[in-house]
């Protein structure tokens, strides 16, 4: 069966992976979800992730960041969504939480963080806010 929003399922599994105090967590691979793992990686929001080949499509395993039993994940929100298609502009990007979280914009220059787009100067389709 197809899934109509894969980045927003992802979300989804991390979310409640992090509510039932999981230590990681496996989701099906896909390029554009393992940059956004990557990404979550780089800001610390996560310990890491590993893509397991098994069959065509793949896993990819999450492993979650906690500290003293506290997640460093406190939410994460879906913005742009496949009926309602979210942009900004270079001198529009979003900030989280005053800069305390980070926004998720895929761009013509890839998957970025708020901060990385505004200091290439480029817009692009907010997916997501993290803090």
């Amino acid at each position: 069966m197809s899934m109509s929003d894969p980045i927003a399922d992802l979300l989804t599994r991390i979310r409640n992976a992090v509510m039932a105090n999981h230590d990681s967590l496996d989701v099906p691979s896909s390029k554009i979800k393992a940059e956004i793992a990557a990404l979550l990686s780089h800001e610390g929001y996560i310990s890491g992730f590993k893509i397991l080949r098994d069959d065509k499509q793949g896993m990819l395993k999450i492993k979650l960041k906690y500290k003293e039993g506290v997640s460093s994940i406190n939410g994460l929100k879906r913005v742009s969504k496949p009926g309602l298609r979210v942009y900004a502009g270079a001198d529009e990007i979003p900030s989280v939480r005053n800069g305390l979280g980070a926004a998720i914009l895929s761009t013509n220059m890839g998957i970025l963080t708020d901060v990385e787009a505004r200091e290439a100067n480029v817009g692009g389709e907010v997916l997501c806010y993290v803090w």
